[in-house]
């Protein structure tokens, strides 16, 4: 791993034994890219790889001089309207109304280690040998503002992780009107554009699409990253698979209003920037104050999809989540929330965890409607103190008499929200995010309180941390159902109204340090109606996501696929339910359910003594199987080997770091008539191994033979007999 500066070339490269990525100070002071992918040997100059030329209508830098123009020149953090006409990764807005800026070199940094970002969350490292940062710093001479580029490069990994700052020194005012994360030219766009769409109850959908002359992008507007579009964008080659060929991605560690766009111009290079969403963005700095954007990590991958995945999940599993649970296994829980909703009672709840504790689960999760008058979705939300209707002993005395029962106990919590039937909301109406003299659009009848505000983060914190230090609680599920609308904040003046959005999710943020902070040996698990803010920066703080509130089975073979893609497995909160599913009605085989939730933090979502006493025992049995091997899934290495997006089937693994041992998950949705023949191929064994398959010891087979023959897969051996949603998993263990 190494940053160096060539003098005379006035070029950066950054690299590792995997990538490259090479700045050059332009001419004209400003920074352009020559280079990023497969790690190419150092030299002082790779000068020749900068383009230039005259070209019809372009307009150029320097006076007399037709060989300089912005516009087709490859640059680090492009600015709009000095000869590039293509969108800009920022913008300023000056008193005098321009939005013309110069911002050029003026000096540079280089150390080991990687600082920690105020206010955000962001990758780190424990051992400062453990990355390199670069810092190039930029002044604009004429606004008095610095303008700070940061690149950290991961030794052992292909990562590089950006992020820019802006400071300003003049006295007269300057505003923010676009801060983007990062910028990436790229010389051509021979790449098609995969990103993560969807919506509630099918996040995270896999999508491809061919890049072509315009702009192609993805947002959320909603005040979250959202259920329709994740913070990620990968461009990859025509011909990448899962497991060879290029693809570059792009993840922001950020929850709230994002942009990421691809525009290719009518030169056929593609300009991507990931940041926050300049719609309802607008940050005044005055002197002496700065703005930090949240930081963007790309990978680069010459292995497919899988190896690019695979980087993102290492990074993520163990230098983004932080804190006690990060390296640990999750506990096996149950949630009473699709066995009861708002109908229980201290009895019922106990029922319910003896039933689990017989079967071998370890976690008491206690869902809404513990708190308030909470009785149904239009009240209570902001009344964080227990319901003794239906608690009489409280969440102390229930805790304990969970945990008398031999299990933990844990709690949901929607912080951010509140009712209108409440006591919060009588006593501070005006802690609502809304307009003043305009209807306040509700969601599930709740309203979004203005995070925005230290004393309402302040008065929830106080509320949650009391029934926390009160209680014996080991988890925390941390809800929000419902997107922002009419965004405004009554305390805050017309000038500072864009700052609402992100100063809200900083918000957010705050809330989670102060917690994790004073409680760090619990768990917090986020969720967001599901999956609507599943990104980087809340597993920050959160080691593990809801993913969907659909627990279908085969619904969540392609949410869990697609999630796969940036995030580890580790981080999926994924739990068998009862059938008929609740959201899609659909019956399937109580041992499919369990072998799609393996490959997660495994749990249940339903009323286990409405079981039969085989059902039990299938769970029993269950139970046993994720605490033998939930060290290996959720700490091995994952493969996706066949997308439910494209086929009939569904099939992933887990391979040990030593290659050791394996377990793989095959699914067939639907039976099909008179079917051919089918086998599944593996990935990441050790060809000169030998492996058993189910413990059958009679039988061992070289890891090349699984690879590059494949098993094949038998009817009678999938459960339902082979019929509609039948699964098989198969165990694979070094000889």
């Amino acid at each position: 791993m190494a940053i160096k500066y060539s003098e005379k070339s006035r070029e950066f490269h950054l690299y590792n034994k995997e990538i490259s990525y090479i700045i050059k100070i332009l001419d004209n002071n400003q920074l352009g890219n020559l280079y990023y992918g497969k790690r190419i040997h150092h030299k002082e100059s790779f000068s020749y790889l900068l383009e230039g030329g005259m070209r019809p209508l372009a307009a150029y830098v320097f006076e007399g001089d037709t060989n300089f123009s912005l516009q087709h020149t490859r640059q680090e953090y492009p600015s709009y309207g000095t000869t590039d006409f293509r969108y800009p990764a920022f913008e300023i807005k000056q008193k005098n109304g321009s939005k013309i800026t110069c911002f050029e070199f003026e000096a540079y940094n280089i150390f080991k280690g990687k600082k920690k970002l105020e206010k955000l969350p962001a990758t780190y490292v424990e051992n400062e040998i453990e990355a390199q940062t670069l810092e190039i710093i930029l002044y604009d001479k004429l606004i008095k503002t610095r303008l700070v580029l940061s690149y950290t490069i991961y030794k052992d990994l292909p990562v590089i992780a950006r992020n820019a700052k802006f400071l300003h020194e003049g006295k007269e005012e300057i505003v923010l009107t676009k801060a983007m994360s990062c910028s990436l030219d790229l010389p051509d766009y021979d790449y098609e554009m995969v990103h993560l769409a969807g919506a509630w109850s099918r996040e995270r959908h896999v999508k491809i699409k061919s890049l072509e002359q315009g702009v192609q992008s993805i947002y959320s507007l909603r005040g979250t990253s959202s259920a329709e579009h994740n913070p990620f964008i990968a461009l990859k080659r025509p011909n990448t698979t899962e497991f060879e060929g290029e693809v570059y991605g792009l993840s922001l560690v950020y929850s709230g209003n994002f942009l990421g766009e691809v525009l290719v111009d009518t030169h056929g290079t593609s300009r991507i920037m990931l940041g926050i969403h300049p719609n309802m963005f607008e940050w005044r700095l005055k002197e002496n104050e700065r703005f930090q954007t949240p930081e963007v990590v790309m990978v680069y991958s010459d292995k497919g999809l899988n190896g690019m995945s695979q980087v993102y999940h290492k990074l993520y599993r163990s230098r983004l989540a932080r804190g006690f649970w990060r390296d640990k296994v999750r506990p096996i829980l149950i949630n009473n929330w699709e066995a009861t909703s708002f109908d229980f009672n201290e009895e019922r709840i106990l029922k319910i965890a003896k039933a689990a504790k017989d079967l071998g689960i370890e976690l008491f999760v206690l869902d809404d409607g513990w708190f308030g008058e909470r009785n149904n979705d239009k009240a209570g939300l902001g009344d964080w103190y227990v319901n003794t209707k239906k608690l009489p002993a409280g969440i102390v005395g229930l805790s304990k008499k969970i945990e008398e029962i031999g299990m933990k106990f844990g709690l949901w919590f929607e912080p951010e929200m509140v009712n209108k039937d409440s006591k919060l909301y009588r006593s501070h109406p005006d802690w609502i995010i809304h307009t003043p003299n305009r209807t306040a659009s509700h969601c599930r009848n709740q309203y979004i309180l203005d995070f925005s505000r230290k004393e309402v983060i302040d008065y929830i914190y106080e509320a949650m941390s009391k029934v926390l230090r009160e209680a014996s609680i080991s988890y925390v599920k941390w809800d929000m159902n419902r997107y922002m609308t009419e965004c405004y904040s009554v305390v805050k003046i017309a000038e500072n109204q864009g700052k609402v959005m992100h100063e809200y999710i900083l918000g957010v943020y705050s809330l989670y340090e102060k917690l994790t902070s004073e409680f760090p040996y619990i768990l917090f698990e986020s969720c967001s109606s599901g999956g609507a803010r599943f990104d980087p920066g809340i597993l920050y703080y959160a080691p593990q996501g809801w993913t969907s509130d659909n627990t279908d089975a085969v619904e969540r073979m392609k949410i869990q696929y697609g999630t796969s893609f940036v995030y580890p497995i580790s981080s999926m909160g994924a739990h068998v339910s009862e059938v008929p599913n609740q959201q899609v009605f659909r019956t399937t085989p109580l041992e499919t359910r369990a072998k799609v939730a393996y490959f997660g933090a495994f749990g249940y979502e339903l009323d286990l003594n409405n079981l039969s006493k085989k059902e039990r025992e299938i769970v029993k049995r269950q139970v046993e199987f994720m605490k033998a091997k939930r060290e290996l899934i959720q700490k091995g290495i994952f493969y996706r080997l066949v997308s439910p997006f494209e086929n009939n089937i569904n099939s992933w693994m887990v391979v040990a770091e030593d290659k050791s041992e394996a377990v793989v998950g095959y699914y067939k949705i639907l039976n099909t008539a008179n079917d051919g023949f089918k086998r599944i191929k593996l990935q990441g064994l050790d060809s000169n191994k030998k492996y058993y398959i189910n413990e059958d010891k009679q039988n061992a087979f070289f890891g090349d033979e699984l690879m590059f023959a494949g098993i094949p897969v038998k009817q009678e051996e999938l459960c339902n007999n082979g019929g509609d949603f039948s699964s098989i998993i198969y165990y694979l263990k070094e000889e």
